[in-house]
């Protein structure tokens, strides 16, 4: 199960307007901690116990659930997106009225600071610094790098850094974010000017100097994808279930229009791409959330939407199953079950221009009957959307979030309480994108990435397996569970394998493997470490320090960050470690926003322009909220 994202306010929680206020005065940068206490005294309070106290506060912690603390760190926003209709929440809220969840969000947000309007102010550059300079080269497309291959790596010439002047890596700067727990997107670049979505509003940053040319109050959870239409430069991403480009050198909207297929409705989570004339819109509705347990379960399945890229016009849609329909079953409260359902596609497409097709990849179905396109990597023709290969790693991976480990502790919905032990899920979809690379004699390979902790080598033609890799048992929760990188030579899995609970076996670190042959080339086993002040900083130190984000390669290195908030540069041949960072607890910004650093995960690590930059804070799953964009710099000489 990847981030189920928290989508579906209505429209005017997503663009609101492009704004360059008048320069402020930047407040002195300071270290702060913050604490979110609610208002027990609030008519949310007894609702919030009622129908979420039992996963969010439960003790032990429920590894699926986000924290008590992420909670009443996330924006009034975030949290009406998950209870309102397509939210991760929806099925859990369905007996609240409107005024109800308002109390919610009112109780939940009720220990947090205002943060004003215009906190972007005091990010604002000089009148003279204003201008986005769109004939520079692209640094960083978006979640796979400088192309569409999806591979994550950048040369020396390409980032402006090299491997001699990474162990010399320092701070630069760090910019704090108001009411939020998760700066999980990336960050897109071109030249010295950065992309990001953070806190309700999309950035161009000044990437050396940290100020912001433009900002736009934008709701978007997607990395943006940089490409070229109709002779401008453009960013692309999803609004809630809408895509949005804009201009990027004025952040000017150029067109809005839904991303949704004509049947059916999904949440965007990986992120788009452009290619050439065409936006590609990959859809993650399955069902996860198994429904509430009086509910029937299931509906919903991934889907890829093709729009014009010169107006959002749809093209095509592809379906990675037909619609749920009732499959004369019941579950033990004798509601009715449909499938099949599932097969969400969590992240980001790549293409492969050659053979004219796209890539994308799946997660598990969620209900009975399974089906061919479940845990699979599939492509699709560019032109059609029709399937022109597809692999299945795992058959009868059914599973949902009522599944527990086992049956006496899952609900009614799961389906191993439905149809026995046929199909007993683990959850070990593709949630990261896949890579094209060259494998043994110059072959074009498709590389991919499990949460199994499986890496998987395939004829880029035809689909078929070439060799397979697997790295520990792998959990629901990775495995490899946000992304691969290659150097061309090697490809780096980073294995999250959180330790779960009735979990013996675990692997978190950040492994290599030999492109050619699939053999490990060298190992990194992350390690615990919850000593001193890391141990109150950290959510969960103990159990959650592995590698879920994805990790980049730069010049002769490989990046990494875990999710007890270290970040490490590592030897890409050797494994050796160049340099380390604990972002842990407080840290210092530039904003004069109180400053946290909690886990690394999603789409966090970047670079480009001579830097590194990471996105820190991911509350969701029991992990560690936080709220900065930290940027680092070769020590000057």
């Amino acid at each position: 199960m990847k981030l189920r994202t928290l989508r579906a306010t209505a429209l005017a929680l997503g663009l609101v307007g492009f704004t360059a206020p008048a320069l402020a005065q930047t407040p002195p940068a300071r270290p702060v901690s913050t604490s979110n206490k609610p208002n027990d005294a609030l008519p949310g309070k007894p609702l919030f116990d009622r129908a979420c106290a039992a996963c969010h506060t439960a003790t032990p912690a429920d590894p699926r659930a986000a924290s008590f603390a992420n909670l009443t760190a996330m924006s009034a926003a975030e949290l009406r997106d998950a209870m309102n209709e397509g939210g991760k929440m929806a099925p859990m809220a369905a007996s609240f009225s409107a005024e109800e969840k308002a109390q919610v969000v009112a109780y939940l947000t009720s220990g947090q600071t205002t943060a004003p309007a215009n906190w972007t102010d005091a990010l604002m550059c000089a009148a003279d610094n204003r201008t986005v300079d769109v004939s520079k080269p692209v640094a960083f497309a978006g979640f796979g790098g400088t192309d569409l291959t999806g591979r994550r790596q950048l040369s020396a010439k390409e980032s402006g850094l090299t491997t001699a002047g990474m162990k010399n890596l320092e701070v630069a700067w760090t910019i704090g974010f108001p009411n939020t727990a998760s700066v999980s997107t990336g960050l897109a670049q071109i030249g010295d000017t950065g992309f990001l979505n953070a806190a309700g509003t999309l950035l161009a940053l000044d990437v050396n100097k940290g100020c912001a040319r433009w900002t736009k109050k934008i709701n978007s959870r997607n990395t943006p994808a940089v490409g070229a239409v109709g002779g401008k430069t453009v960013l692309a991403f999803a609004v809630q279930s809408d895509i949005v480009m804009l201009d990027a050198r004025t952040g000017e909207t150029i067109w809005q229009a839904s991303g949704q297929p004509s049947v059916g409705r999904g949440s965007i989570r990986g992120g788009v791409i452009i290619y050439k004339d065409k936006v590609i819109v990959p859809l993650s509705a399955s069902g996860v959330i198994g429904s509430a347990p009086n509910d029937e379960c299931c509906v919903g399945h991934g889907d890829v939407v093709a729009l014009s890229a010169a107006d959002g016009k749809r093209l095509w849609e592809y379906h990675t199953m037909p619609e749920a329909a009732y499959t004369g079953r019941v579950n033990s409260k004798g509601k009715k079950q449909k499938g099949p359902s599932g097969a969400p596609i969590w992240s980001v497409p790549i293409i492969d221009a050659e053979r004219n097709h796209v890539i994308v990849t799946t997660g598990e179905n969620t209900s009975h009957p399974g089906t061919d396109t479940s845990d699979a990597v599939i492509a699709l023709d560019i032109d059609t959307g029709k399937v022109a290969w597809q692999f299945q790693a795992m058959k009868l991976d059914i599973w949902n979030m009522q599944c527990n480990n086992n049956k006496t502790d899952s609900g009614p919905n799961c389906p191993w309480t439905i149809e026995g032990d046929e199909g007993h899920g683990r959850d070990f979809d593709f949630g990261a994108g896949a890579i094209l690379a060259k494998g043994a004699g110059g072959k074009d390979i498709i590389l991919a990435g499990q949460k199994s902790g499986d890496v998987w080598a395939l004829d880029a033609a035809t689909g078929k397996k070439i060799w397979n890799t697997r790295i520990g048992k792998g959990t629901a929760l990775g495995g490899i569970h946000w992304g691969i990188a290659t150097d061309g030579a090697r490809v780096f899995a980073a294995i999250n394998d959180p330790v779960l609970p009735g979990q013996t076996e675990f692997h978190p670190g950040i492994y290599a493997i030999d492109v050619k042959t699939g053999k490990q080339v060298w190992g990194y086993d992350a390690k615990p470490d919850c000593e001193g002040p890391r141990k109150t900083a950290l959510v969960n130190c103990s159990t959650k320090y592995g590698f879920s984000t994805a990790p980049l390669v730069v010049d002769g290195a490989v990046i990494g960050a875990t999710l007890d908030g270290k970040a490490f540069v590592f030897d890409s041949k050797t494994g050796a470690i160049l340099k380390q960072f604990d972002f842990a607890g407080p840290i210092t910004t530039i904003n004069g926003v109180p400053g946290k650093g909690g886990s690394f995960d999603a789409h966090a690590i970047a670079a480009g322009n001579g830097m590194i930059f990471l996105a820190n804070g991911y509350g969701q799953f029991s992990q560690s909220p936080g709220n900065t964009l930290i940027a680092l710099k070769p020590k000057a000489n």
